[in-house]
C-alpha cells in the first residue's frame, strides 16, 4: 500500500487518538499500516518510510515500548502487531467471530483450524491469526501439533 492509500482522514481521525504520544512522521504510518494489515517486519518498515534497517529496528521497539504494538518472536522473524485501541467496526467482528468459536467449541468440544475457516469464511492465515489471538487472550488452549491441532476452551 502507498502511503497517500494509508493516510486517509478516516486514518488520521484515528491517529489522533495517539496525539499524547511523541511520536515522529514515520510511526504514525506504520500504525495505520498496522491497522489495515496483521503484522509489519523490520523490511516492511524500511519500505513504507525508506529508511535503513537500524532506523526502522529502533523506532519499531520504540513502538513496543510505548504499548502500541507488540512485538512478536525474535531476531530474524521479529514483527510486530497492532494491540487493540477503541472499537471499530473490524473489532466488532472480531469479537462476532470469537463468539461463534466460542459458540462452536461449546456445542462440539473442539474447533480445528479448517473447522474455523469453513464456519466464519476466512482464509487459513486469518483463521490461524484469531486462534492464535484467542489462545493468548486465554480463551482457547491449543491440543497436539500440526495439522491435528485443535482448539479446546481454556
Amino acid at each position: 500500500m502507498r502511503p497517500s492509500t494509508l493516510m486517509s482522514p478516516e486514518a488520521v481521525s484515528w491517529l489522533n487518538q495517539f496525539a499524547t504520544l511523541p511520536l515522529n512522521d514515520r510511526q504514525r504510518l506504520a500504525l495505520v499500516y498496522l491497522r489495515c494489515n496483521d503484522q509489519i517486519t523490520n523490511s516492511d518498515y524500511q519500505r513504507l518510510n525508506q529508511v535503513d534497517a537500524l532506523t526502522a529496528g529502533r523506532e519499531l521497539r520504540a513502538l513496543a515500548q510505548s504499548g502500541l504494538v507488540q512485538q512478536e518472536n525474535a531476531r530474524r522473524w521479529t514483527y510486530y502487531t497492532l494491540r487493540a485501541f477503541q472499537e471499530s467496526p473490524a473489532d466488532q467482528l472480531q469479537a462476532s467471530n470469537e463468539a461463534r468459536v466460542l459458540s462452536f467449541i461449546k456445542e462440539r468440544g473442539s474447533i480445528t483450524n479448517e473447522e474455523c475457516r469453513t464456519l466464519l469464511a476466512l482464509d487459513s492465515k486469518r483463521a490461524w491469526y484469531l486462534l492464535k489471538k484467542m489462545t493468548d487472550n486465554g480463551l482457547l488452549s491449543p491440543v497436539g501439533r500440526g495439522k491435528g491441532r485443535r482448539y479446546r476452551l481454556a
